[in-house]
């Protein structure tokens, strides 16, 4: 499911306040900043830091 644009443009990471991407083949929304991924479920973006996991690159 495609996230509407307007909603992408405002997004910022809750933990760094960089940009994201949506990565919609993989259902998730990943910092450019930090590397935080947040997942989106039914469509909706779950932008907390809780629920977020660590690309590898940002790891360590």
């Amino acid at each position: 499911m495609a996230l509407d644009e307007r909603l992408l443009e405002i997004l910022v990471c809750p933990a760094c306040q960089a940009d994201v991407e949506h990565k919609e083949r993989r259902h998730l929304i990943v910092c450019t900043g930090c590397g935080l991924q947040y997942p989106v479920r039914e469509g909706i973006p779950v932008m907390l830091v809780d629920e977020a996991t660590r690309t590898r690159r940002s790891a360590g």
